[in-house]
């Protein structure tokens, strides 16, 4: 088993080390890659956390933040996502993978996800046993399985899908949605986080829209799963329920003999 797991916004660092990430030891991620590299030995679950910049440039700041663009490094991610699971693929083609991402991450996993599941991705569908999504900006009710709370409204890369500003380039829902690896997929999200339950309503204009998408995606309110205050189910947090989660699919995948 290979577990790929893609940090949040702000959590991760493209010289990070993927098999001990240190860039940012609050990562909600490493609540959940953390035990499992407790539990598993590598020859058995080898957990990958995917070092990439994972920033979000907002291009209406005074003075300039620096920062690289959500494209860019949400194409970084999925780049190295992909060459990760490539890689492993060629080497060792009877291994099934497990993905999982939150916020950014939940994107870029949901999206090769998305990939596979049309069998267009760089596996095939049968070697993805399990897709994991906390706060996935590309949310759609009625895609995937949603743990405990299932808000009505959509991620804010469908509400505002379309919208595109010096590199703020959001991509509306996915085609398809997960395809053939619906089934496989779980997916988080709190009903107070503007990230993964935006209101449905559309492309808003550019004088009004550049403000809503920035305040929406950089403010701190979808920072609350690591605790209960904002999403739990049967009283866990969301990191402990995907590790729950995660352990089963592994334990319940097949042993090389």
């Amino acid at each position: 088993m290979q577990v790929i797991s893609v940090p949040g916004t702000w959590e991760s660092a493209a010289n990070d080390d993927p098999i001990n990430p240190k860039a940012n030891p609050r990562s909600l991620m490493l609540q959940v890659t953390g035990p499992l590299q407790k539990r598993y030995k590598p020859l058995r679950a080898s957990v990958y956390t995917v070092p990439y910049t994972a920033q979000f440039h907002n291009p209406i700041a005074v003075p300039p933040d620096g920062q690289m663009t959500y494209a860019a490094s949400r194409q970084q991610g999925t780049d190295r996502a992909i060459a990760k699971i490539t890689e492993v693929k060629d080497r060792c083609p009877r291994t099934g993978f497990v993905l999982m991402g939150f916020s950014q991450g939940a994107v870029i996993a949901g999206n090769i996800a998305s990939q596979i599941g049309a069998g267009k991705g760089p596996i095939v569908e049968d070697r993805l046993l399990g897709v994991g999504l906390i706060s996935d900006g590309r949310r759609v009710q009625g895609e995937g399985r949603a743990i405990g709370p299932d808000p009505a409204g959509e991620g804010v890369e469908v509400t505002f899908g379309g919208f595109n500003f010096s590199g703020v380039d959001l991509e509306g829902r996915r085609n398809g949605g997960f395809g053939a690896v619906n089934d496989r997929v779980v997916t988080i999200c709190g009903s107070n986080d503007p990230i993964c339950n935006q209101p449905k309503g559309g492309l808003l204009g550019l004088a009004t829209g550049l403000p809503q998408v920035i305040s929406t995606i950089t403010q701190n309110s979808h920072a609350l799963y690591g605790t209960t205050a904002n999403w739990s189910y049967e009283g866990k947090t969301a990191p402990q329920w995907l590790t729950g989660w995660a352990i089963g699919v592994i334990d319940k995948a097949p042993k090389t003999k």
